[in-house]
């Protein structure tokens, strides 16, 4: 240990510590720039220039080393004044208003400003400000040379895709021969961006400090269940499959299911679709879940009896999740399902390519195993008959399960049928009333999958029929692409007005559509164009518009306009005190994530109800050190996304095989390597920043 004297307080610092960080130590602020507590001290600033007694001159407190016996000074008049002239030295080249947000500006209204020479014209460097390459703006005209961003490139990330270019006056930060980052071999980590302090290299997106963590890892926050993406990827692209599996199944009980059915939101924003493709984060799921071992169970803990007892209502994903969350806290659960099987729409809406019943049946028996009770063939009528048998609280997770209809003459014909109740008679066994040409109304997920069933079923030809533009179909773009493989005809900008029965037939009239202004989805709206009124006959008419909830009227709950049950946005409770409700009931027509999310968060409110802390997290794998050495790789940024195999058109159109194939080892590797690890970035500590109050003068 070393005794030091800094600013007339006498301390004891480590040796090998620097006198920047022993002023830190004690709470002692020495203006600095170029000093990162990451990086290696360069001094390139001089900001952080000291005085010791006994020696000449005005070393750097970053790069100088505590030695026992030091007095210091780091806040003199003269000092004050030397500082001056370096900042007005670095104003000299920065011709643009300071951004509050900038470490740059808070050292600069720290140290404060020497008057400029009225004469004087700042020099304009008129270097090209760079807004086309992925994901952050390169504006070197803001540069003040302090190092960071190459050190931090170089030395810890150690990809060296930038450095210092050019000699004396001239100099930049640039990369080799000027190359644009994706030709240097950048890996767009962002760690150069994060540790710039003047605004030269600034982040496209906006964020404040409280969505910085949202926006620069969307993947995790977009997750409905924010489910850790970034993590499994990481692991899977580490070889540890069943560490990966276990980081998704501490948020969620379906890990398999999504991997097969879930709609990405996470991949529509990952942050590696600004340099090429996203990452095929729900194929990466599935390849997991397909080798899990089981091990997690061993790590799975039930909590000791509550006596307390939960009825569910409905058991698709939102009240099996809930179920699952409510019996690991000790809580009995019965779930109530009016069908014959459970797994609402995840088996009454989902076509079998898709998701085979297997693995459905699977992870709902997991969650029998742990104890939850699933009653089928059993109708729930009554909110008070549940709370006389005993019941303490009650989740209402009932789905979305009549189809809404457009309103037009002849739709009651009984050609005309509903894409649920089709789905539903494939799935469970039902007759199913299908035969030759068959048009589809609608432009969802429903569409495609009634669509591209009852193809299977023998459909001598099938059409969709929908009034927007392919870009606007909220469908998944790649079940767009196997409908149209398969020989499933879009008939786009095109929306039926009237329906007429024939004798065995029906004759959909038509009329032609243009897109308007945007209405409230955000899409533009389809407009009518007179006199183009056509004719389409076909044999069946599947109506696939939306879906809407049945909640009975002995409930007596307080509904929405839109007919859905109305709820407190952070409970879910409902207006009866100690029923809840999520899914789709509420939300109207969402996706499984969604429910699963709803269901999450409904058993964490009915613990606290219950006298719990409402603390529903599990964990099976422990939280580690990110590796922050990425390294360089050739051509990174162009290596393509994996594209997951696919059963030939000509086999799949003839049952109900699954469709998609998924990854192999070697797939699933290289698509996980291709991340752009944005989580490290948030590891990256914080400079050292001025404070509030002005120091006075030693």
């Amino acid at each position: 240990m070393a005794i030091i004297t800094i600013d007339g307080k006498r301390t004891e610092v480590k040796e090998g510590k620097t006198i920047l960080e022993a002023g830190l130590q004690e709470g002692i602020y020495i203006p600095n720039l170029c000093y990162h507590p990451n990086l290696s001290p360069t001094g390139a600033c001089r900001l952080c220039i000291v005085e010791i007694e006994g020696r000449r001159g005005f070393p750097t407190s970053c790069t100088t080393l505590v030695e026992d016996g030091m007095v210091i000074h780091s806040n003199t008049k003269k000092l004050q004044e030397m500082r001056k002239n370096i900042m007005w030295l670095l104003l000299s080249e920065y011709q643009f208003d300071l951004n509050e947000r900038h470490q740059f500006t808070k050292v600069f209204e720290y140290i404060g400003e020497k008057q400029l020479l009225s004469e004087f014209k700042k020099y304009n460097k008129g270097l090209p400000i760079i807004t086309d390459e992925p994901l952050f703006i390169r504006d070197m005209n803001k540069c003040i040379l302090c190092r960071r961003c190459v050190s931090i490139c170089q030395e810890v990330r150690k990809v060296g895709v930038i450095g210092f270019v050019n000699r004396g006056i001239k100099t930049v930060v640039g990369t080799h021969y000027n190359k644009p980052l994706k030709d240097a071999d950048c890996k767009f980590c962002r760690a150069c961006v994060e540790v710039c302090p003047s605004g030269a290299l600034v982040d496209k997106k906006e964020y404040s400090d409280e969505d910085r963590e949202k926006v620069l890892v969307p993947c995790k926050y977009t997750c409905p269940a924010n489910i850790d993406v970034p993590r499994y990827v990481r692991l899977i692209g580490e070889k540890r499959y069943q560490d990966a599996l276990e980081v998704i199944r501490e948020r969620v009980p379906f890990p398999y299911s999504l991997g097969l059915v879930c709609p990405h939101p996470c991949e529509e924003a990952c942050s590696r679709a600004e340099v090429n493709e996203p990452i095929a984060i729900r194929a990466l799921k599935r390849f997991v879940a397909e080798k899990d071992t089981g091990r997690w169970k061993s790590k799975l803990k039930i909590k000791k009896d509550t006596k307390k007892k939960v009825a569910i209502v409905g058991s698709g994903p939102a009240g099996l999740t809930c179920a699952w969350y409510l019996r690991l806290l000790g809580h009995s659960v019965t779930v109530f399902e009016a069908l014959s099987k459970s797994g609402g729409t995840m088996r009454t809406g989902i076509p079998s390519y898709r998701l085979p019943r297997d693995v459905l049946d699977e992870e709902i028996k997991i969650i029998e195993d742990i104890g939850v009770e699933i009653k089928t063939n059993t109708h729930v009528n009554s909110i008070e008959e549940l709370f006389k048998q005993g019941f303490d609280a009650i989740f209402l997770a009932l789905g979305a399960t009549t189809g809404m209809k457009m309103g037009i003459s002849g739709e009651d014909d009984p050609k005309v049928l509903d894409a649920l109740s089709v789905l539903s008679a494939i799935n469970l066994g039902g007759d199913v009333n299908i035969k030759g040409e068959v048009a589809v109304v609608g432009g969802g997920n429903s569409a495609i999958d009634v669509a591209r069933s009852v193809l299977r079923l023998g459909a001598k030809k099938v059409t969709i029929i929908y009034r927007r533009t392919r870009e606007e179909m909220p469908a998944l773009p790649e079940e767009v692409n196997e409908a149209l493989e398969e020989g499933i005809s879009i008939s786009f900008l095109t929306n039926p007005t009237k329906i007429t029965p024939n004798k065995d037939r029906l004759d959909i009239e038509c009329i032609r559509m243009e897109l308007g202004e945007p209405d409230e989805s955000g899409r533009r709206r389809p407009v009518p164009i007179k006199g183009s009124e056509f004719t389409i006959p076909v044999d069946r008419l599947i109506m696939a518009i939306g879906q809407r909830p049945v909640i009975p009227e002995r409930f007596n709950l307080e509904l929405t306009k839109w007919g859905t049950i109305k709820v407190d946005e952070e409970t879910l409770s409902t207006s009866i005190h100690g029923v809840y409700a999520g899914g789709d009931v509420v939300s109207g027509p969402a996706t499984v994530i969604e429910a699963i999310r709803d269901g999450r968060k409904v058993a964490s409110s009915i613990d606290r109800f219950l006298g719990g802390s409402g603390d529903i997290e599990t964990t099976f794998i422990a939280e580690e050190d990110e590796i922050i050495c990425l390294g360089r790789e050739e051509g990174f940024a162009y290596k393509e996304r994996v594209k997951m195999p696919i059963l030939d058109v000509d086999k799949r159109i003839k049952d109900f095989s699954q469709v998609e194939l998924g990854y192999d080892e070697d797939m699933a590797v290289r698509e996980s390597l291709r991340c752009l690890t944005c989580q490290i970035r948030l590891k990256i500590s914080k400079p050292p920043l001025p404070p509030e109050k002005i120091a006075k003068v030693t």
